[in-house]
C-alpha cells in the first residue's frame, strides 16, 4: 500500500545516514507505541502500526430496518480499535455518492466499500479508484461492472431472492394471482433483483396479473397510499408483494384499515424482504405470510478480506454471497425468529 512503500523509503534514508556516520545513534522510528510488546493496541502489522484507511459509502440508515442494521454493523466493525481510520457516507442518491467516493479516492484512502443505490454509473469511479491504487469491495449490493474492477464483493443474490419468492407464491396454486406489486428504489440491485423473476412469472402466465406495479422507495406511508389506493379503486387483487418488509407493513395498514383479512387463512397474501425481527414475527404469528432473508450483516466477512489483503493473501472468491433463505408461516419457527431476526 502507499503508506507502507513511504515507510519503508523513510527507514532506506535513514539506514544510509547511519552508514554514513558510524557514531549516530539509531533513529527514532518515530511511533508514538510504547516499546512495551504487550501493548493492546490493536494496529495490523502489515501496515507498520498505521491504521488502515477506508472509506464507506452506505445508504440512508433511515431507509429500512435492514439499513440500520447494516449500517451499525459497518460503523462497529471499521474503528481504529480494530486497525482503521474510516470515513462514512450515507446517502440513497446515487450521483451524492458517486461526487462522495471521487473525494474519498482523492483523499487517497486503501480502500473503497460501496453499497451503491444504483447499478449503472459508476465506471469513473472504477477506473479512478484503479488508477490511485485505491482497492474497492462491493458489499450489500452489486453493480454493473467488469469483475476486475474490483477487488471483492459481499453481497446478498438479489435474483435468487426473487426467484426463492415466486416460487414460493407459484407453489401456493392459486386460481388466479392479482398482485399489488411495491417496487423498493428503482435501479438498486435489490430492486431490479426482486422484480424480475416476477415480472418473468407476470409474462409467461396468463393468471398472473398485475392490479398495480409502483415504487414506494422503500417508504412505508408510500406504500400504504398505494394499497388504499388500490382498495379504493375497488379492483380485486390477492396478493402483496412488497420489496422491503416497511413497505409490507404499510400495506398491511391500509388493508387493516379496510378490515380485509390477510396472512395464514386470510384473503390477502402478504409477503416482504430483509430480516428485521417484528416482520419474522408478523410471519411467525401468521398475520404475514412469506419474508425473504436478505442478511444485513457483512461487515465481519469484508473486514476479513481487507486483513488478508494486507497480508498479501487475494480472496478466496471474487463473490461472497451472504447465507439468505425463504421463510413461511407454515414452516417459521421460534428458534428461526431468535437465529435470524436483527
Amino acid at each position: 500500500m502507499k503508506k507502507v512503500f513511504c515507510l519503508l523509503l523513510t527507514l532506506c534514508m535513514v539506514l544510509a545516514l547511519a552508514a554514513c556516520g558510524g557514531d549516530t545513534a539509531p533513529a527514532d522510528s518515530g511511533s508514538s507505541a510504547p516499546a512495551d510488546s504487550g501493548s493492546d493496541a490493536q494496529q495490523p502489522a502489515e501496515t507498520g502500526g498505521e491504521l488502515i484507511t477506508v472509506g464507506v459509502i452506505n445508504n440512508d440508515p433511515n431507509e429500512s430496518g435492514y439499513r440500520t442494521a447494516n449500517d451499525a454493523a459497518m460503523r462497529a466493525t471499521f474503528t481504529e480499535e480494530n486497525g482503521y481510520k474510516a470515513t462514512f457516507y450515507n446517502n440513497n442518491d446515487a450521483a451524492q455518492q458517486i461526487a462522495t467516493a471521487q473525494q474519498m479516492i482523492q483523499d487517497e484512502v486503501d480502500f473503497l466499500l460501496l453499497s451503491p443505490a444504483s447499478t449503472t454509473g459508476w465506471d469513473t469511479v472504477l477506473q479512478d479508484a484503479q488508477a490511485a491504487g485505491t482497492q474497492i469491495i462491493l458489499f450489500d449490493r452489486m453493480l454493473e461492472a467488469d469483475e476486475s474492477m474490483y477487488v471483492a464483493a459481499v453481497v446478498s443474490d438479489m435474483p435468487a431472492e426473487g426467484q426463492t419468492a415466486v416460487d414460493w407464491l407459484a407453489a401456493q396454486g392459486l386460481d388466479e394471482y392479482n398482485i399489488i406489486h411495491i417496487q423498493g428504489h428503482m435501479g438498486s440491485d435489490a430492486q431490479l433483483g426482486r422484480t424480475g423473476a416476477l415480472d418473468e412469472k407476470v409474462a409467461a402466465e396468463g393468471n398472473w396479473n398485475y392490479v398495480t406495479q409502483q415504487t414506494a422507495d422503500w417508504d412505508e406511508a408510500t406504500a400504504r397510499t398505494i394499497t388504499q389506493s388500490v382498495i379504493d379503486s375497488g379492483k380485486p387483487f390477492n396478493v402483496i408483494y412488497a420489496e422491503n418488509n416497511g413497505m409490507a407493513r404499510g400495506a398491511v395498514a391500509a388493508l387493516d384499515a379496510a378490515g380485509i383479512t390477510h396472512g395464514k387463512d386470510g384473503d390477502v397474501i402478504v409477503m416482504g424482504f430483509d430480516s428485521d425481527k417484528w416482520a419474522f414475527e408478523a410471519v411467525l404469528e401468521g398475520s404475514w405470510n412469506y419474508m425473504g432473508l436478505c442478511n444485513p450483516l457483512q461487515a465481519e466477512t469484508v473486514d476479513s478480506i481487507i486483513k488478508n489483503l494486507m497480508a498479501g493473501q487475494a480472496p478466496a472468491q471474487k463473490i461472497t454471497y451472504t447465507p439468505e433463505q425463504g421463510f413461511d408461516c407454515d414452516t417459521l419457527t421460534q428458534a428461526d425468529v431468535d437465529t435470524y431476526g436483527t
